[in-house]
């Protein structure tokens, strides 16, 4: 796909998006830079033309109606708000054990892979990247 291709699907999907969360504050940060992730470290063969109208399609959706397409990228933004902030709790300020560590890497792998499975079955290109910091 040619970087300008690449460019302009990028441009799409952040403004679609952008309305389908109607800009509020915490989803929209949240929605660039899992986008951002997405192009910098996806591969080519997810951004195929099809692929991207699927997703733009999936978002007009969601703008229009409170349906479940809305639900859905809701959740999705809200689940990758608190894996970026390391969880809903306080955080402790004792060092993490060994096996703390190991379940906070884990712990989105099913989440992520129900998301490629609904990119699989739907043709869209929603980024299902797992993010491996767990701090």
């Amino acid at each position: 796909m040619a970087s300008e291709s690449v460019i302009h699907a990028y441009r799409h999907l952040y403004r679609q998006g952008l309305r389908a969360v109607q800009f509020s504050k915490p989803a929209r940060y949240t929605l660039r830079d899992r986008l951002r992730l997405a192009f910098r470290k996806g591969c080519a063969r997810d951004l195929e033309p099809q692929r991207v109208a699927n997703t733009l399609e999936f978002l007009l959706y969601a703008t229009k109606e409170n349906g479940i397409e809305h639900k859905i990228v809701k959740n999705l933004l809200l689940v990758w708000w608190s894996q970026k902030n390391g969880g809903r709790g306080k955080p402790k300020a004792r060092i993490p054990t060994r096996e703390e560590i190991e379940i906070k890497t884990t712990a989105y792998d099913t989440f992520n892979h129900n998301i490629r499975m609904l990119n699989e079955s739907m043709d869209m290109c929603l980024p299902a990247m797992t993010v491996r910091d767990p701090n």
